[in-house]
């Protein structure tokens, strides 16, 4: 089963690194202008998971899919897999958990990704609040867990085309030995068919393909360089657009990268550094515009790349997202540093708390004695759309439908 990023690669920086895998070296050719507006270029994209599955919602998986860590019980307090608590008041239909009631009284319910009713109530979000393009993740399909991805995949190109908004296929490769032979099947096989869908989105009149994970410094990613590069340029050569979700330091090829694998970065058409785990308050904000986006924006520059660096919401349970300032601060300096796109870490990502989706606003909305944290946890009241209604602001800043600014204009309550 798919699990945490952050879990995966938390612990990565400040690990020694170790010895090259590949034999991919740096090739350079004439510099390029950076690619014109398309679906992710000017854009701003959310990652969506689309994970989460609840006991009795019909999906194959069968059981409480990432809301529990033994999804075969009802999450609970002792058993739970999530750090914040959706706002299900959207819902037409919720599955009753063990937690104990909401602080309102009212049932601790979940949605399940796999009713048609959730993903079409995200991709209204989508629409409604200027989101333009979602990446759906797709870990590996050979597992138990393929026949509800592959489910998912039909339901997210069913809402993007209702709601108007463009989707594409992220692979997350974390965990997939043979990922070398079966994503391309499985690309051949089943996913390469959602591109002849009006929603699926095209940068350079190319269908995009996201792959995450290459390149990065942990055991359960050891492809060797040239496998990766391998995969990059079949995906090339069958006419997609490659965008990369690589590690922070893809640039220096140390700490949560490998050595030895900036030819495998530089074969992708577009470039997005991992950031969660990484940045958790404002000055850590400014210190990676300084000393990493800033030379990665340079780097991609000069090699023809398109630049989408992550912009995260931050941890509730850990207090990161100080009502909205941390988030906005990094709008702000990925806008002022040129970026050609801005990637958010991640739509629904309840696991590490890093959702923009609806989120319960306070005390009252999420289940009594859980210690989970609402929006408000610093004492400032926000709307549960309100990182919505923040991302929809950054977008228009990237589009300069705005004025950059380092001032956040959106309000946490309208």
């Amino acid at each position: 089963m798919g699990i945490s990023r952050r879990h995966l690669i938390g612990s990565a920086l400040g690990a020694t690194a170790l010895g090259a895998l590949g034999a991919a070296q740096l090739t350079t050719g004439t510099a390029t202008a950076a690619s014109p507006p398309g679906d992710v270029v000017g854009k701003v994209t959310v990652g969506y998971q689309g994970w989460f599955a609840c006991a009795g919602d019909g999906a194959p998986i069968n059981g409480w899919w990432h809301w529990a860590a033994n999804m075969s019980q009802p999450p609970s307090p002792g058993n739970t897999g999530i750090q914040s608590w959706p706002d299900m008041r959207e819902y037409t239909k919720g599955y009753r958990t063990n937690y104990s009631n909401l602080n309102n009284g009212q049932p601790a319910t979940l949605f399940s990704s796999y009713d048609q009713q959730t993903v079409d109530t995200h991709f209204r979000w989508m629409q409604q609040y200027n989101i333009d393009t979602a990446a759906l993740q797709r870990f590996n399909p050979f597992s138990p867990e393929g026949p509800t991805r592959d489910a998912m995949a039909t339901k997210v190109r069913s809402a993007a085309e209702k709601y108007g908004r463009k989707f594409y296929i992220m692979y997350d490769a974390t965990g997939w030995l043979d990922m070398k032979n079966q994503m391309k099947q499985d690309w051949t096989d089943k996913m390469k068919a959602h591109t002849s869908s009006s929603a699926y989105a095209r940068q350079n009149g190319k269908p995009v393909v996201g792959i995450w994970g290459f390149g990065f410094n942990e055991a359960n990613k050891p492809w060797s360089a040239a496998d990766c590069l391998d995969v990059i340029n079949w995906f090339k050569a069958q006419g997609c657009y490659v965008m990369g979700g690589v590690p922070t330091h893809w640039r220096s090829g140390n700490e949560d990268s490998r050595p030895g694998y900036i030819g495998v970065y530089h074969a992708f058409h577009m470039l997005s550094p991992w950031m969660v785990g990484r940045i958790g308050n404002i000055a850590d904000t400014d210190r990676f515009f300084s000393g990493v986006n800033t030379p990665d924006q340079a780097d991609c520059n000069a090699n023809g790349i398109d630049y989408q660096p992550c912009v995260l919401p931050g941890d509730t349970q850990s207090r990161q997202r100080a009502h909205g300032d941390f988030m906005w601060r990094q709008f702000y300096n990925m806008v002022r540093v040129g970026a050609q796109g801005i990637y958010i870490s991640m739509f629904d990502e309840y696991n590490e708390g890093n959702q923009i989706a609806k989120t319960a606003e306070n005390a009252s909305m999420v289940p009594a004695g859980s210690g989970i944290w609402a929006l408000d946890e610093d004492g400032t009241a926000c709307s549960s759309d309100y990182y919505l209604r923040l991302t929809g602001d950054g977008g228009r800043m990237l589009k300069k439908q705005i004025a950059l600014t380092p001032n956040r204009p959106t309000k946490p309550v309208v």
